[in-house]
């Protein structure tokens, strides 16, 4: 088969951008950051390399294999998209971000507990990858993508988080909730309040849902005002 015959739709290629924008427009990602969305079981599209506020309506991403050496342009951390594909399935998007206060938190070695329903998709914990360095060898990407394990997300110290999800919109969402839970944590701990309570398993489990158009919801007031709004809602 051709690689034409695996072109992205021109509604992928709309979503992935639009969810670089929303990303920005939330303050989750800056020159830095990177979002993707699973094609098939062999590859998976991801956003232009640029600073993802930057990328214009028709902004094609690049295609790129789950195994094999990243296409000339894309960026090296995209590495860690290749490995996060590989080891899950049923994994339909990935993100790298880079949220303040997830980063604040994650320069002391913490990262966000489960203290309130946003924060309960995270349950039980957010597990730290505990190297401050980019990543930009396979051996790293696998590190990561293992430390992640079937959590929705995993943090780097000092430098950013990267978010998997079943679906593109999911993944933005997550990014969003995951960046409050560390505003919750960061300002209880400013409190003293640090020994406040947590969500047990139990609980977390039956706030963590997709109903009532949870994920729906967040990425419609998200993507409010973008370009292609009108193509991915």
């Amino acid at each position: 088969m051709s690689q034409h015959d695996h072109a992205p739709t021109a509604r992928q290629q709309s979503l992935v951008r639009a969810a670089a924008r929303a990303l920005a427009r939330a303050n989750l990602v800056h020159a830095y950051g990177h979002c993707s969305l699973r094609l098939d079981a062999d590859r998976f599209l991801v956003c232009a390399a640029k600073p993802m506020g930057m990328i214009g309506p028709h902004e094609a991403g690049t295609v790129v294999p789950v195994n094999g050496e990243l296409p000339e342009g894309v960026l090296g951390e995209v590495r860690i998209h290749q490995h996060i594909y590989r080891l899950r399935p049923e994994v339909g998007a990935v993100i790298r971000s880079m949220p303040r206060d997830v980063m604040t938190l994650s320069s002391a070695r913490v990262t966000p507990a489960p203290r309130h329903g946003m924060g309960s998709y995270f349950s039980p914990a957010v597990p730290l990858w505990d190297d401050p360095q980019l990543i930009r060898t396979d051996e790293q990407a696998a590190g990561v993508a293992a430390k992640l394990g079937a959590a929705a997300a995993v943090v780097m110290r000092g430098n950013g988080a990267v978010v998997a999800a079943a679906s593109i919109e999911q993944a933005v969402v997550l990014n969003w909730y995951l960046e409050d839970a560390a505003r919750i944590e960061l300002q209880l701990r400013a409190a003293g309040l640090a020994d406040g309570p947590t969500l047990s398993p139990d609980e977390a489990a039956r706030r963590a849902t997709g109903a009532g158009r949870i994920f729906e919801r967040m990425w419609e007031y998200l993507c409010d005002g973008d370009p292609e709004f009108a193509d991915v809602i």
